[in-house]
């Protein structure tokens, strides 16, 4: 799969069925999340990894509701930022580091066959707090978002509709 058929490809899955994801995919998922640009590289982001069934139920209730499909994933990533690494004059640069980085690892699973959705957890406060006490995360290290992960219980190959709005692009001016 291309990179522009991946983008344009690419649909959150809620449903997974119970296989496992191999070790080496969660390796090429967290290469991924990596690879992409971050405020003067300072590559301020940090993941957690989580298969544990019970573990994964335990986000699923500090995230609430929407947060519902990390019940039936094989694993999910906590994307979280690293303030000690991000860049001093311009910290928020982290938020942006790791959307990119959440991207990223939903691209990577389009490519390996696996069904990804991302889950918001910053800037919701209580979300946030829910998972730094989940994982007794340092004072430095803030959640950003989770990306729950699994084998599609449902067809993702289907074609879906186009998303190219001519309206919002503007060229030269507005």
């Amino acid at each position: 799969m291309n990179t522009l058929e991946a983008l344009l490809t690419r649909r959150s899955c809620r449903k997974f069925t119970d296989k496992p994801i191999e070790k080496e995919k969660l390796h090429q998922l967290l290469q991924a999340a990596m690879s992409g640009p971050s405020c003067v590289n300072a590559r301020d982001w940090s993941f957690v990894v989580v298969t544990d069934p019970e573990k994964l139920a335990q986000m699923a209730d500090a995230n609430g509701r929407p947060a519902e499909p990390l019940r039936k994933a094989a694993a999910a990533i906590l994307v979280c930022g690293d303030l000690q690494r991000a860049f001093p004059p311009a910290q928020a640069y982290w938020v942006i580091d790791g959307a990119i980085a959440a991207q990223n690892l939903c691209l990577a699973a389009q490519e390996l066959g696996l069904g990804a959705v991302w889950l918001g957890t910053w800037p919701q406060q209580d979300r946030v707090e829910a998972q730094k006490q989940l994982f007794a995360l340092p004072e430095s290290i803030v959640p950003h978002s989770i990306i729950a992960l699994g084998y599609p219980d449902i067809n993702l190959t289907a074609p879906r509709e186009e998303r190219y709005e001519a309206d919002r692009v503007h060229f030269e001016r507005w």
